[in-house]
C-alpha cells in the first residue's frame, strides 16, 4: 500500500505519481546516482507506526532499514530498502468476524519500485514511482475460505482510509493485494512445504478469481513454490518465477540509515491520534442513535458520510437520527436517478446465483454471522451490472436467506 504523503521515502520527489509524465518525477536519490544518499521520510515512519497501532500491534522502540538485494529491470538500485527482521511493528490481529481473528505478523516499511511499460517487442520502464512510501501488511496463514480473505480485504481498506494514511485505492495502483496459497486438507496440521504467491493483483473482485482458479489448479497439479500473476482476459494464473525464500535476498542493514529509536512516550501520543475506527463507530451508531445495521453499515463505509451524518444530528434537532440516515442513504449514488427500474425476477435469478456459489457465507448468516450480509450485497451488485437499489437487494436478499 502506497502511502499518502507528499514527498518520496527517502528523497523530496513528488509522491504522487498518477497520470503523471513518465520520468518526470526523479532525482538523483530515486534514480540510484553515483553518490546519492537516502533520507527517510518522517511522515512516512510516523504513518506506518499509526496503522499499526490501529491494527492492534506492538512497536518496536528499535527499529532499522535493510537492503533487500535483487535485480530487476525497475529497481534502479540493485536492491531495495526494506524491512527484514527489526520492522516496525509486529504481532497485531484484525477480527473479520465474531469469534474470527486475522493474526498481523508485521507491518513493516519499504520504497516502491519503478513501473514496466510493455510495448509490443519492447519494455520501457517509468521510475516516477520508484521510491514512493510502500507499506507492507503481512498475515499469519489464518484464512480459511475465500470469504473471509473478502471480508479482511475490505476491513483492512477501511481502516487504512479512515486513519488517512492512504486512499488505498486500487484502481491507481495506491493498494495492490499479494496472497499466498498453499493447500492442506487439516488446516490444524503444519503447514504444506511449499507456497504460492499471487503477485499485484488490483481488485477484491480479481483477488476472489484468482484464488478460486488457483485453488482448483493446486488441487490437480504437482505443488511447486513459485510465484504467480493474474490474467484476467484468460481467467488464470500464470508462472512468473521460482518463489524466493529469504536467504534469497541477501539482506542485511541498510549502511547509510542509522537504526531508528521510538519511544514509549512517542508510541502512546501516535495511539492518541487514532480515530475511532469503523467496527466502534458501526456498534455506537447502532446503540446511540438506534440505527438498524443496514443503515449503520452504509453510513461507517466512508468517513466522511459519517462525520456529515453525525453533524447533521446535532444540527437537525427536530428530525430522529433515523430519518437523517435514510436521507443521507437515500441521495448515495446508487439511490439517484441513475438508478434504473429492475426486473425483479431476473434480480432473484443473480441472488440465487451468488447463494449458491458462496454456502460459507450463507452457512455464516444463517448461523446469526449478519456481517456478511455485506459481502453478498457487493457480489450481487458486482454480478448484476445495472445500477439497482441497494434498499431492493437487501429486501429480495433476506427474503431469500430465509428459506
Amino acid at each position: 500500500m502506497e502511502l499518502a504523503t507528499k514527498s518520496k521515502m527517502f528523497c523530496g520527489c513528488p509522491a504522487d505519481h498518477f497520470g503523471k509524465e513518465p520520468n518526470t518525477q526523479t532525482c538523483p536519490v530515486c534514480l540510484a546516482l553515483p553518490g546519492a544518499l537516502p533520507v527517510p521520510n518522517k511522515k512516512a515512519i510516523e504513518w506506518t507506526i499509526l496503522l499499526g497501532l490501529a491494527l492492534g500491534c506492538e512497536i518496536n522502540e528499535i527499529s532499522k532499514f535493510d537492503r533487500k538485494n535483487y535485480f530487476y529491470p525497475d529497481l534502479p538500485k540493485g536492491y531495495q530498502i526494506s524491512q527484514y527482521d527489526e520492522p516496525f511493528c509486529v504481532r497485531g490481529k484484525l477480527e473479520i468476524e465474531k469469534g474470527k481473528t486475522i493474526r498481523i505478523t508485521r507491518v513493516h516499511l519499504e520504497e516502491d519500485t519503478g513501473k514496466l511499460q510493455h510495448r509490443d517487442r519492447e519494455t520501457l520502464v517509468d521510475f516516477n514511482r520508484s521510491g514512493v512510501p510502500l507499506v507492507e501488511i503481512v498475515t499469519e496463514p489464518d484464512f480459511h475460505s475465500i470469504e473471509e480473505v473478502d471480508i479482511y480485504l475490505k476491513k483492512l481498506q477501511k481502516i487504512i482510509r479512515y486513519l488517512g494514511v492512504s486512499s488505498a485505492d486500487m484502481e491507481k495502483g495506491s493498494m495492490r493485494l499479494e496472497p499466498s496459497i498453499s493447500l492442506t486438507t487439516d488446516y490444524k496440521l503444519p503447514l504444506p512445504n511449499y507456497r504460492v504467491e499471487l503477485k499485484n493483483i488490483n481488485s477484491f473482485r480479481f483477488v476472489r478469481k484468482a484464488l478460486e482458479y488457483e485453488i482448483e489448479r493446486q488441487q490437480k497439479e504437482e505443488h511447486v513454490q513459485q510465484t504467480r500473476g493474474w490474467d484476467e482476459v484468460k481467467q488464470k494464473t500464470f508462472a512468473q518465477r521460482e518463489k524466493e525464500e529469504a536467504h534469497d535476498y541477501r539482506y542485511f542493514p541498510e549502511p547509510d540509515i542509522p537504526p531508528i529509536r521510538i519511544t514509549k512516550e512517542k508510541i502512546e501520543s501516535f495511539r492518541k491520534e487514532i480515530p475511532e475506527l469503523p467496527d466502534a463507530k458501526l456498534e455506537r451508531f447502532m446503540t446511540q442513535y438506534l440505527l438498524s445495521e443496514y443503515q449503520a453499515n452504509i453510513l461507517v463505509e466512508d468517513r466522511t458520510v459519517a462525520d456529515d451524518f453525525e453533524k447533521k444530528v446535532r444540527e437537525l434537532t427536530e428530525f430522529s437520527a433515523k430519518d437523517i440516515a435514510n436521507s443521507i442513504i437515500n441521495k448515495r449514488p446508487l439511490q439517484t436517478k441513475s438508478t434504473v427500474v429492475v426486473d425483479e425476477k431476473e434480480l432473484d435469478e443473480v441472488i440465487k446465483k451468488v447463494l449458491t456459489q458462496n454456502p460459507k457465507a450463507v452457512a455464516d448468516y444463517k448461523a446469526g454471522k449478519t456481517q456478511v450480509i455485506g459481502f453478498l450485497i457487493g457480489t450481487i451488485v458486482k454480478e448484476y451490472k445495472t445500477p439497482v437499489d441497494k434498499q431492493l437487494i437487501i429486501s429480495n436478499l433476506t427474503k431469500l436467506l430465509s428459506y
